[in-house]
C-alpha cells in the first residue's frame, strides 16, 4: 500500500484493518478496527479529514476526496461503499449502503440505514433519509427499505470483515 504523509499528517489505521497493496491512502485519513479498503482504493485526505469507521469496506477502484471548499468526508461504522464508487466531500453514517459506481457529491448527507443503488448520483448537499432506497441519475427515492434490504445490508459487511481477515492471512 501507498502511505503519503502530507503536511506532516500521516494516515492512521487501526491495526485490525485490512488495506490492500494496491491502494493509497494520504494525508488526513483514519481507518477504524475491521474496517477494510480495497485495491486500487484512492483515499485523499490532502486538502481536508477523511474519518472511516469500524467494520466498513471500501471496494476496489473507489476515490475518497475531501474538499478544501466543501469539508471532509465522514463515513461511520457498518457500511459498504461499492467497487469505483466516487465519496467526495460528504457524511455517510452508520449501517448506510453504496451501491457499486455511485457517486456521492460535496455537503450530501447519507442517513443511517439508508440504500443507494448501484450507478446512482446524489447531488450536492443532497439528505437521504433512514431506510430509503434511491436510485438513478440524479437520484430519486424509489421506496422504504424492507427487512430482506437490511438483513442483505448487514449480511454484507460481516462477509467484507470476514474476508479481510483471510486476505489478511494471505499477504
Amino acid at each position: 500500500m501507498l502511505i503519503i504523509p502530507y503536511k506532516g499528517v500521516t494516515p492512521r489505521i487501526d491495526k485490525s484493518a485490512y488495506i490492500a497493496e494496491s491502494s493509497s491512502l494520504i494525508g488526513d485519513v483514519e481507518i477504524g478496527s475491521n474496517s477494510s479498503i480495497w485495491f486500487n482504493t484512492v483515499l485523499r485526505g490532502d486538502v481536508e479529514s477523511i474519518k472511516i469507521g469500524n467494520n466498513t469496506n471500501v471496494q476496489d477502484g473507489s476515490v475518497i476526496h475531501a474538499s478544501r471548499f466543501n469539508g471532509p468526508v465522514e463515513i461511520g461504522d457498518n457500511i459498504t461503499i461499492g467497487h469505483l464508487s466516487l465519496i467526495h466531500a460528504c457524511t455517510i453514517h452508520n449501517n448506510a449502503f453504496i451501491g457499486m459506481s455511485a457517486t456521492i457529491m460535496d455537503y450530501a448527507v447519507i442517513e443511517e440505514y439508508a440504500f443507494i443503488a448501484a450507478s446512482s448520483l446524489i447531488l450536492p448537499k443532497k439528505i437521504i433519509k433512514s431506510q430509503e432506497l434511491w436510485m438513478g441519475s440524479p437520484a430519486k427515492f424509489v421506496r422504504y427499505l424492507t427487512d430482506q434490504d437490511l438483513e442483505y445490508m448487514q449480511d454484507n459487511v460481516r462477509h467484507y470483515v470476514e474476508l479481510a481477515n483471510v486476505y489478511k492471512i494471505l499477504v
